[in-house]
């Protein structure tokens, strides 16, 4: 069985205004020539995997505006952040157009649950009085009755985002969300002119798969909040999605690498190039971390120290 062709890794376009033969990533969409300062859109014809855009969402932030919201991000991290880390000067890697799939369904449910409905009571116990004396008293009491509860539940699911970036995870992307949608404008190549617009590199499939799972959880959320009575507990549901939609977007993301430590490989920071929210995994100092432990512990054994002295 003959094996697959090798993905190709670059590719080679002509420069409209100087002419020059340019090498660029396959993975990318747009370039700027290092020679003129042209922008240039590459054309490709559009596949299953790799389709045309349909949407687009624009830049807002610029990049000094975006770096500054790093180094307040990055100053103001949470307290057990390695104090490197804080201290590192971002270095800003691109302002990209991410490419993400913007999915939507309506979702048919059927569920079941026990509803719980609180009622009081007042109830007569037996205790003892400050002379050593049984006497009988009331107190109040919430109890709650549980009931069965199962039905229908209906309703609409849209804007979820997906990343279809190999070098984004979703995860990463959530965290510099939300985005106004209703900023969203048609594709047209002169949006991404002089910028860097990646291509997807994960698959329409896996990114269904990845909006159909964070559809399920939105789902279950909204009908957690949809139960009634005061309280509820094991609740069930099956959903069916369809009139399912699911488009190519590209979404304004600032990227930047923080390099804090020679023996650690940089962090990525992420900024929303529309809202300007920033985003990354904040390296954690197990130094600080073990010395709250300890300090914890220390309180806790002088608190138990000086209630067996009073006793």
């Amino acid at each position: 069985m003959a094996s697959a062709p090798p993905a190709e890794t670059t590719t080679e376009i002509a420069c409209q205004s100087c002419g020059a033969v340019l090498s660029v990533d396959a993975k990318v969409r747009s370039t700027t020539c290092p020679y003129c300062a042209s922008p240039s859109i590459i054309r490709r014809p559009p596949t299953a995997n790799r389709p045309s855009p349909t949407f687009l969402v624009g830049f807002v932030v610029n990049h000094e505006r975006a770096t500054r919201a790093v180094r307040n991000w990055m100053s103001k991290s949470h307290l057990f952040a390695r104090s490197d880390f804080k201290a590192a000067v971002p270095e800003l890697t691109h302002g990209i157009y991410l490419p993400a799939y913007l999915y939507g369904a309506v979702v048919s449910a059927n569920y079941s649950a026990s509803i719980g409905e609180n009622y009081t009571e007042t109830e007569t116990y037996t205790t003892t009085d400050s002379q050593g004396k049984s006497v009988r008293r009331t107190r109040t009491v919430t109890k709650t009755e549980w009931r069965p509860l199962s039905g229908q539940y209906q309703c609409y699911v849209v804007d979820v985002i997906v990343t279809a970036s190999g070098g984004v995870t979703n995860a990463a992307l959530e965290a510099i969300e939300p985005f106004d949608l209703r900023a969203l404008r048609a594709y047209n190549d002169s949006f991404v002119a002089g910028w860097l617009a990646e291509e997807p590199t994960r698959s329409k499939e896996e990114c269904f798969r990845l909006a159909h799972d964070e559809t399920m959880a939105m789902v279950e959320r909204r009908l957690q909040g949809f139960m009634p009575g005061d309280s509820h507990r094991g609740l069930q549901f099956h959903a069916n999605l369809h009139n399912e939609v699911i488009d190519l977007v590209l979404l304004p993301v600032w990227s930047y690498a923080v390099r804090y430590a020679e023996d650690r490989p940089p962090v990525q920071i992420l900024v929303n190039g529309q809202t300007g929210r920033v985003g990354g995994k904040v390296p954690v100092s197990t130094t600080k971390v073990a010395f709250a432990v300890f300090a914890v512990l220390g309180l806790i054994l002088l608190v138990v120290l000086l209630a067996s002295m009073a006793s």
